[in-house]
């Protein structure tokens, strides 16, 4: 437990922990509460990935840390940790852009294909979609992102300790683990017509690993133990 704590404290600010949770619990509230389906909660997550791609730019715009070629990534077969952050972030932007569509198109059209539960092809659009608290989960989510970033990478002195080049792949890994979990898991519960518990079940499980990412990123780049302090200041 003692080398749980002072992995944690070394990690991530417990208000970042905190309030990551807080946004996760706004889609398992929608299920429990106000009958959200698995369709709505695949949408409130494609939107919270395009806000952590605005985020991710915000953080290679400030990154400062050495490239020290820790990062594999390659750019049209040139090693990303020798080109500049003017050639890096329209590359990712670009990139993450047409990988943020390509899941939304997916996402989308779910209800066209029929594995959701509606009643007419012209339903299928528009049943159970909330134009209202969507948007609200959205921007808690958003917040929660805020958050991390000012006192995990700004206030904590990420930004000095991170390259560009790591810096644009880092939300990659992430993203495509909690992408297979939630694609297929929602299709599951779509296909199968399972309950709201298991749709809660799987937001329970994305939050489980969002904070795990979460705490495992920001090791990545965590001063050593004595230094946060000297961050902080």
């Amino acid at each position: 437990m003692d080398r749980l704590i002072a992995w944690y404290r070394v990690t991530s600010s417990v208000w970042a922990v905190v309030t990551l949770i807080a946004a996760n619990l706004v889609p398992l509230v929608g299920v429990l509460f106000f009958g959200w389906n698995v369709w709505m909660i695949l949408i409130v997550y494609w939107l919270e990935n395009g806000v952590v791609g605005v985020f991710n730019v915000l953080k290679m715009l400030k990154a400062q840390g050495p490239s020290d070629g820790s990062t594999s990534m390659r750019v049209n077969g040139v090693p990303a940790a020798t080109m500049s952050r003017a050639a890096l972030v329209p590359f990712f932007i670009v990139h993450y852009g047409i990988f943020w569509l390509v899941h939304g198109i997916f996402v989308w059209t779910l209800p066209v294909f029929g594995t959701l539960e509606t009643e007419t092809a012209t339903d299928r659009l528009t049943t159970g979609f909330d134009p209202v608290t969507i948007p609200v989960a959205v921007l808690v989510l958003a917040i929660s992102h805020g958050v991390s970033y000012w006192f995990n990478f700004i206030k904590g002195g990420e930004y000095l300790r991170v390259s560009v080049a790591r810096q644009m792949g880092a939300p990659y890994g992430r993203l495509m683990v909690l992408h297979v979990t939630i694609i297929i898991g929602g299709m599951a519960i779509a296909f199968t017509g399972a309950p709201a518990a298991a749709v809660a079940v799987l937001v329970a499980l994305k939050t489980a690993l969002d904070v795990g990412f979460h705490l495992a990123e920001h090791r990545q780049v965590a001063p050593p133990p004595g230094t946060v302090a000297a961050a902080n200041a």
